[in-house]
């Protein structure tokens, strides 16, 4: 589309004499390939836009590839050769392997944090958002060429782990297993007997002072949590480059020369209670984040100290983006500030809602959750009840394949900024707005290729796509790379999870509409290449949002 996009952009520049133009894609076929907004025009003109659209499209001349021209309220509106438009698209997809790909990061590092639960429990549905969204990211960075390296940051010193520890002293031979009922456990004790409360801050006091029994029993529980939740990750093919661990950035010191830095700033003081605080007045904060309180009254630093040491580290090793919880949107907000007075940029963040239950969010502490894994096992006897319908036998790499794939759109396809509500006939349908839907459709064309017998024509007759249903799927093939570059842009994975269903959409319209093995030679061969094509665009939409693709449901 970037050849017809320069097209109309060389005919628009010649008529209104603007280095800098802009296109829009119409949202219907109907209203042309292209689209030139008229508003920008409107003020230096002093007229209406819909005047403006009017003329010129009155004065421009269809050429080349452009057949018309047409005003449609404020807009100019291109329309494109549908043979040309066949043409371009089945070659550019066909001769390029990474068609979609922009390689707008060549040459450039990218860091991506995600994940970075606590080593408490194992992952709930909810948390699981974050490692999802964050792998698409990873992926779709690495498709535009950038070197990404990903991070987990684990927390291994704060409260809620001392908890854990507490909870598990005098036991032997704790599992991963065993680890969320004991903290569970452990907070509700609590809970009813607060008094016990300053001997988990006592355990705390001590790891940072360098006690080696307590320091070796927290990083054995912690290590514990960690491979068991990275292997449950693992298996939903999510992986991690690397490991920084909290504790690094409290025994190493390098908190107290972030302490300095900010001394010099002016805006760190003591509180009443001995505590460190950094003032944040005058960076638009909510009357509550106005300070950022760095250490406790003892000296011993808190989380958003040693995550300001962190981040800088980090800053060293190409851009940074980070997936976070909108729950720590203001918290985000603070440690930018402190960033800031320290004279350096703040990781770009991805921030994302929650997936929420019937009742509400899940919450670790009081157990009203559903775990990832148990959620994992639900969706792979569903997706192998699916397969049993339709085959003797059931494969297991296929049904892993659908239900993990269902799981990750369901909680893609959702903009980040929304609430994520699961619902299991919908995520495992193989009809509607699920992944299994598109992973048929891919399987769906798989099946027509096999059936063809003899090679794949290179000449075929774009002419032959001039109909109304193989220039829909053609224009919706077309429309990849740009979704690419605007997912890229906004680091939204949803764009890609949703112009992946109205692409198998298409396709599935196409199929009814359009016969291939059974049409004309012609058609045939040309529609063979088409679909062919759609295949290719449909498994790499998949694998960008860490969906495997299968040849048969």
């Amino acid at each position: 589309m970037e050849k017809f996009r320069e097209e109309i952009l060389q005919l628009l520049k010649k008529e209104v004499g603007q280095a800098s133009l802009e296109l829009e894609i119409p949202p219907s076929s109907d209203m042309g390939d292209f689209a030139f907004p008229c508003f920008g025009l409107a003020k230096s003109l002093k007229r209406s836009p819909q005047d403006i659209a009017k003329e010129l499209a009155q004065k421009l001349q269809p050429a080349g590839s452009i057949e018309r021209i047409a005003a449609l309220g404020p807009y100019v509106n291109f329309f494109i050769s549908r043979e040309s438009l066949a043409r371009e698209a089945i070659s550019n997809i066909r001769k390029d392997a990474n068609f979609g790909s922009g390689n707008i990061g060549k040459g450039k590092k990218a860091l991506v944090e995600h994940t970075s639960i606590n080593p408490n429990a194992s992952p709930h549905v909810g948390r699981a958002r974050n490692g999802i969204i964050g792998d698409a990211v990873v992926n779709l960075l690495r498709f535009q060429g950038y070197a990404v390296e990903t991070r987990y940051f684990v927390n291994d010193i704060g409260k809620q782990i001392a908890m854990l520890v507490f909870g598990c002293q005098g036991r032997k031979n704790i599992t991963f297993d065993d680890i969320l009922q004991i903290y569970i456990d452990t907070n509700k004790r609590i809970e009813e007997h607060p008094e016990i409360e300053p001997d988990v801050f006592d355990l705390l006091t001590r790891l940072e002072s360098g006690d080696r029994e307590v320091r070796k029993l927290f990083k054995s529980i912690v290590s514990t949590c960690v491979k068991g939740q990275t292997s449950i990750l693992e298996e939903l093919g999510i992986h991690f480059d690397r490991f920084d661990y909290e504790s690094d950035y409290l025994f190493s010191k390098k908190t107290a020369a972030v302490l300095d830095a900010l001394k010099a700033s002016g805006k760190l003081f003591k509180d009443e209670d001995g505590r460190w605080v950094l003032d944040q007045e005058g960076y638009g904060l909510a009357m509550k984040a106005s300070v950022l309180v760095l250490t406790r009254s003892d000296g011993t630093s808190l989380y958003p100290l040693r995550d300001i040491a962190y981040t800088l580290d980090k800053q060293a090793d190409g851009e940074n983006i980070i997936v976070l919880g909108e729950d720590q949107k203001l918290y985000h907000q603070q440690i930018t500030a402190a960033l800031h007075l320290l004279g350096k940029g703040a990781p770009r963040a991805v921030h994302y809602s929650f997936v929420l239950l019937s009742d509400g969010k899940m919450s670790t502490r009081k157990g009203n959750l559903v775990l990832l894994s148990d959620f994992m096992k639900q969706a792979l006897e569903k997706a192998r009840a699916e397969i049993q319908k339709r085959h003797a036998q059931v494969d297991e790499g296929i049904a892993k394949a659908i239900s993990y794939g269902a799981i990750k759109f369901s909680l893609l396809r959702v903009s980040p900024e929304k609430n994520v509500i699961f619902d299991w006939n919908q995520a495992l349908s193989f009809e509607g707005d699920s992944g299994p839907y598109i992973q048929y459709a891919y399987a769906r064309i798989s099946s027509i290729l096999e059936k063809h017998t003899g090679r794949l024509k290179e000449n075929i007759s774009y002419a032959a796509l001039a109909g109304g249903k193989d220039i829909e799927l053609i224009r919706a093939l077309s429309r990849f790379p740009h979704v690419i570059h605007e997912a890229t842009a906004q680091l939204r994975p949803h764009l890609i999870a949703n112009y992946l269903l109205t692409l198998a959409k298409t396709f599935n319209e196409f199929y009814h509409a359009s016969p291939v093995l059974q049409a004309e030679e012609k058609a045939r061969d040309a529609r063979l290449l088409l679909i062919e094509c759609a295949k290719k665009v449909l498994k790499r939409g998949l694998n960008l949002l860490g969906m495997q693709e299968t040849e048969r449901m």
